[in-house]
């Protein structure tokens, strides 16, 4: 059983189709099909459901998948474990929310890279869902994502806390007026693909305004996301510091909810088993040492 064959198993599985894997994977297409087909001819049974929609995995394919995450990312720590001298080099692999990574990580990245500069520091941006499989399966040495989380072979730690806010158009100055000028069954939900725990508690929060059939429309981008808010193509949730720091702050609207869909904390979180590198050790440690900022 070929390696290569269950990290591109394991991509496809996560992504949900052939075209997302070979983007993650870095290949081509026909490369990503190949190996899938390869793995369920050894091992004598069909892995996915293939539909419209994409790719689901089988009993035997959701069966397999805890044992591919496990063999790739003992893998990579099998590499980096040997490599590491105790001196701060070498890949490190982070994940984060989109809105995190906007507004949150430039002053800290800039902190590590001064701190070890040997270190090859690469940034992938996915929803929440995403993250924390890709560092299950090792493909991500840590990653920021929205609390909370619990998982017995991951560790968390607070990284940031943040104020949820509804985001949208100018001419709604308040909740109230927005309720009322919209039709019953509400605004278009402008959303971040599945997985994406603002956009949970975005359809809570409409469901609990009497929304529940409301339109949804992905974005891939948070400019993207706040553009369309402005132009009143719907409404959005977002952290609070996020949409006071864009440049179009002054285009769209700001609306307090209650502290129970308000209040989030950025959780950083890492394999609790296996080698931690000294350059993710490094990391952690930026991250202690600038907890007063990060917190405010």
């Amino acid at each position: 059983m070929e390696l290569g064959d269950l990290k591109t198993f394991a991509a496809v599985a996560r992504s949900g189709g052939i075209t997302r894997a070979a983007e993650e994977l870095n290949t081509v297409q026909s490369n990503v099909t190949q190996r899938v087909k390869a793995l369920e001819a050894e091992i004598g049974t069909p892995l996915f459901e293939r539909h419209s929609r994409g790719m689901t995995l089988t009993g035997a394919g959701k069966r397999l998948l805890p044992y591919a995450q496990r063999m790739a990312a003992l893998s990579r720590e099998a590499v980096l474990a040997a490599r590491d001298d105790g001196e701060p080099k070498g890949p490190l692999a982070i994940g984060s929310m989109e809105t995190t990574a906007a507004v949150r990580l430039p002053p800290l990245l800039a902190d590590f890279h001064r701190r070890c500069p040997a270190v090859r520091l690469s940034l992938r941006t996915a929803p929440t869902a995403d993250l924390v499989a890709s560092v299950l399966e090792g493909a991500l040495d840590g990653a920021f994502v929205a609390g909370p989380i619990a998982h017995d072979d991951l560790t968390a730690t607070s990284a940031f806390r943040e104020e949820l806010v509804l985001v949208s158009a100018r001419r709604w100055a308040s909740l109230a007026e927005l309720r009322a000028g919209t039709p019953e069954s509400g605004p278009t939900a402008l959303v971040f693909r599945t997985g994406c725990t603002y956009r949970q508690r975005l359809e809570q929060i409409f469901v609990e305004f009497g929304w529940p059939s409301a339109a949804r429309f992905e974005l891939g981008t948070l400019d993207g996301m706040i553009g369309c808010v402005a132009a009143d193509m719907g409404v959005t949730l977002l952290p609070r510091a996020v949409v006071e720091r864009s440049a179009m702050n002054g285009t769209v609207s700001i609306h307090n909810l209650s502290a129970s869909h308000a209040r989030v904390e950025t959780l950083f979180i890492q394999r609790r088993t296996g080698h931690q590198s000294s350059a993710l050790a490094g990391f952690a440690a930026c991250l202690k040492t600038d907890e007063d900022v990060i917190a405010a």
